[in-house]
This record gives structure tokens, C-alpha cells and sequence, in this order.
């Protein structure tokens, strides 16, 4: 088994990081004071500069998949992108997630690039041209409009926003929540999934429709705290739609198709979570392990207690393990399909959240009172990370997909045969 990196998968990852470094980092205390003056639902300048930057160097679209032959309309290369693998992705996507502010400098965040990659898929040409190319050139940002605050949204069968067909338009009457992105000033669109069928077979009642934000009847009731954080500009709000007309052609592939869409989005996006959540991970170890070599206490250095040397330990090998799965998933969606890689994008997601977690957990101790305070970034990215344990599907989902698949293999072992003598033998 051979780990060497290609010449392509290090050429990307080091321009990314060297881009990083001489760009986006130095320009940390910029982005903190226009963070935090003036209106918190804002454009940040900053931002906008290294986007211009990063999209003259050709640091750009990096998500966007390589063209297959496949999408469901006529396409052209101008909506292509980069076209980095899975795999090559998933080395960039670690070095932006070092600083929490730079995928955006390479229009690789979240939900853009679902979107978008949504769009490119199952959008029409009109929708392209419309939505996709200026999310693409940076112009906009999106939304992608799922989860409800009245049902349990991990089972998607359960959404009940109505879309309903007058005309030649679709109504759409729902309540969203954790509409993340939509509190950015430049949100211009939205992907809606609700039921146009209420009596269609359980998976085929859903759909999925584009909503563009100014139209009369949505509504951003309010903007949700993490832990006490907006993550403003960017944001998760609850967006009420009373009596929303958009028109037929807006909706996506055909009726009842919202799950086929929600899958070929869902996959990628979970695992560019969990890329990104390695970089955070490694920032984290890397303050945890400089704040223990300058800190003294009792008489010692507290790195050289060995408490500390445990836990910094298991923190790296931690990381290394993440990391190897998370390539591994990567590389199978690029070899075999993301069907294909459903149980490693599973685990993948689960792990790499809980793993940060316990690092940032660790570093936020040795940091002391100042570890839960604003004045280092590791309460903030708790914040996050914790987030993503519910994002793109909870724990409880996926370990039961992982679970079930476990349990597959041994299908002939059934509890109506199981007699004393067979579970003697188990044992």
C-alpha cells in the first residue's frame, strides 16, 4: 500500500498552504477588527481582497468534480471548475481548515459548494446561468433549506414545508431552521426540499425547488446563537415561507426526486466537513502543545507532567488515524463512487468531530480560564465542531448505517434459530 502523495495531490496542497501562509494568516487581525465593528450581518473586505487574490492565482473552485459525461442536462466546461478529486480536495480542505475564514478566500465553503454542486448537477441551463455562475465567480452566497424546527429532520421522510402546484407556479408554505449562510447580505438563493406529494411512496414525496431570497413571503423570523456564538456574517437563521410563488421551472429533476438530490449532495459535503475538521484539529494540538512548554507549575514546565504527555499523545495518534480514513473515503468516492464509499463517508463523519472535540477539550484545559474565553480560538471552534455532530446527519443516523452493515454480515444468525447449543458455541 503505497501512501506517497502525487505530484498533482502535492502541487495543490502546497500552493494552498503557501497561499495561507503568506496571505491569509498574516491578515488575521484585519479580519478580526472588521469581524467585529460596526454591523455583525456585513461583507467583510478582507475576505473579499484574498478572494481576488486567490482567484488570479488559480486557487479556485477546487470542489467542483471532475466532468463525467453524466449531469442531466447539456453542460459546458465553463461550470467546471478545477476539477480536483475527492482526494486532492481532501489534502486542500485540511490546510484551509487551519484558519477558520479561508475557505471562503477560495469560494470553497459551506453551503456554497453543496449548492453549487447541486446546481451543476441538476440544474438546468437557465438555472446555471442564472444562480450558478456568479456563486461560482464569488458574487453570491446560498442557502440550502432542510432541517424544520417541528420535526425530527435526521429522518428527511418526516419535512413537512408544502410545495404545491398552481399553475405555473409552485406555493410554498414552511418553516426552516439552521439555514446556514443565509444571514450573509449577499444570500441571494435557496434550495428548498419539501413534500409536493404527501401521498407518494415515503421516498418520493420530497422534492426539491430553488427559492430565490427576495421573493415576496420568506421571511428570516431570526438569526440562531452556538453556544452563545452568531457566527455572524455567515449565520443559521429560522426562515418562515408564507404563500411563496416561484415559478414550475425552478424546481429541480421532476417531482418527487428530492431525495436522489439530497444524496449526491450530502455525500461530498459530509466529508469536506470532515476534511476541514483535521485542520482544525491540528490547530488545536499545536496551541495545546505551546501553551504546556511555556506554562510552569509547581516547579515544572506542565508539558513535563505526565498527564499532559498522554494527552498529547493520544491527540496526535488520534489525528493520524482520522486523517487515514478520511483519505481513504475520499479515495474510494474517487475510485469506486460515493455510493460505494457510504459506510467509510459514515465513519468518517462520525469520528472526525468527536476526535477534534477531545483534542480541543484537552487544549482548552491547558489554556486554563483563558481557554473558554474569547481571547483564544479554541472555545469558538468547540462551538463549531460540536455543531457538526448534528450537521449533514447526527451521530445516532450514521452509527446506524454503520451498525446495520456490521450486522449484515452475519444475516443468518437469527434470533428464531439461536438455541443454547448455538450460543455456547459463540462464546
Amino acid at each position: 500500500m503505497d501512501f506517497t502523495l502525487s505530484e498533482r495531490e502535492s502541487y495543490f496542497r502546497d500552493r494552498v498552504r503557501t497561499f495561507i501562509d503568506q496571505n491569509i494568516r498574516p491578515r488575521q487581525a484585519d479580519f478580526d477588527e472588521q469581524h467585529h465593528e460596526g454591523d455583525r450581518w456585513k461583507v467583510i473586505p478582507v475576505i473579499e481582497e484574498m478572494k481576488d487574490k486567490a482567484k488570479k492565482a488559480g486557487l479556485w473552485n477546487f470542489f467542483m468534480p471532475p466532468h463525467s459525461g453524466q449531469t442531466h442536462v447539456d453542460d459546458s466546461f465553463e461550470f467546471e471548475g478545477t476539477q480536483l478529486t475527492n482526494l486532492e480536495y481532501a489534502l486542500c480542505a485540511e490546510e484551509m481548515g487551519k484558519v477558520g475564514w479561508a475557505s471562503e478566500c477560495f469560494n470553497c465553503s459551506a453551503p456554497d459548494t453543496g449548492n453549487m454542486e447541486v446546481l451543476h448537477r441538476y440544474g438546468t441551463r437557465e438555472h446555471k446561468e442564472k444562480w450558478l455562475r456568479p456563486l461560482m465567480h464569488g458574487e453570491i452566497r446560498s442557502v440550502f433549506l432542510m432541517t424544520e424546527p417541528a420535526v425530527a429532520s435526521s429522518d428527511a421522510t418526516n419535512i413537512e414545508t408544502s410545495i404545491v402546484r398552481d399553475g405555473d407556479h409552485y406555493v410554498i408554505n414552511g418553516t426552516k431552521w439552521w439555514s446556514s449562510g443565509v444571514g450573509d447580505p449577499r444570500c441571494k438563493i435557496g434550495i428548498l426540499m419539501g413534500k409536493t406529494n404527501p401521498d407518494a411512496s415515503r421516498h418520493s414525496q420530497q422534492s426539491q425547488i430553488l427559492v430565490p431570497m427576495d421573493t415576496p413571503g420568506v421571511t428570516i423570523k431570526r438569526m440562531l446563537s452556538v453556544y452563545g456564538y452568531d457566527h455572524a456574517p455567515h449565520g443559521h437563521g429560522e426562515v418562515v415561507l408564507e404563500n411563496v410563488r416561484v415559478p414550475v421551472e425552478n424546481l429541480l429533476l421532476g417531482e418527487g426526486r428530492g431525495f436522489e438530490i439530497a444524496q449526491g449532495r450530502l455525500g461530498p459535503g459530509r466529508i469536506h466537513h470532515c476534511m476541514r475538521t483535521i485542520g482544525v484539529a491540528e490547530t488545536a494540538i499545536e496551541a495545546m502543545a505551546k501553551r504546556l512548554l511555556t506554562r510552569v507549575a509547581f516547579g515544572k514546565r506542565i508539558a513535563d507532567f505526565s498527564v499532559w504527555e498522554e494527552r498529547i499523545a493520544r491527540a496526535r495518534i488520534d489525528i493520524e488515524m482520522t486523517r487515514l480514513l478520511c483519505l481513504k473515503a475520499a479515495d474510494m468516492m474517487d475510485r469506486a463512487g460515493n455510493k460505494s464509499a457510504q459506510q467509510e463517508i459514515a465513519m468518517i463523519k462520525v469520528q472526525a468531530p468527536l476526535m477534534a472535540l477531545s483534542i480541543l477539550d484537552d487544549a482548552i484545559q491547558a489554556h486554563g480560564g483563558g481557554g473558554v474565553s474569547g481571547d483564544f480560538r479554541l472555545a469558538h471552534d468547540w462551538a463549531a465542531m460540536r455543531t457538526l455532530r448534528f450537521a449533514d446527519g447526527p451521530d445516532e443516523v450514521h452509527n446506524r448505517a454503520i451498525a446495520r452493515n456490521e450486522f449484515g454480515k452475519y444475516a443468518e444468525y437469527k434470533a428464531d434459530r439461536v438455541s443454547s447449543g448455538d450460543l455456547a458455541a459463540t462464546r
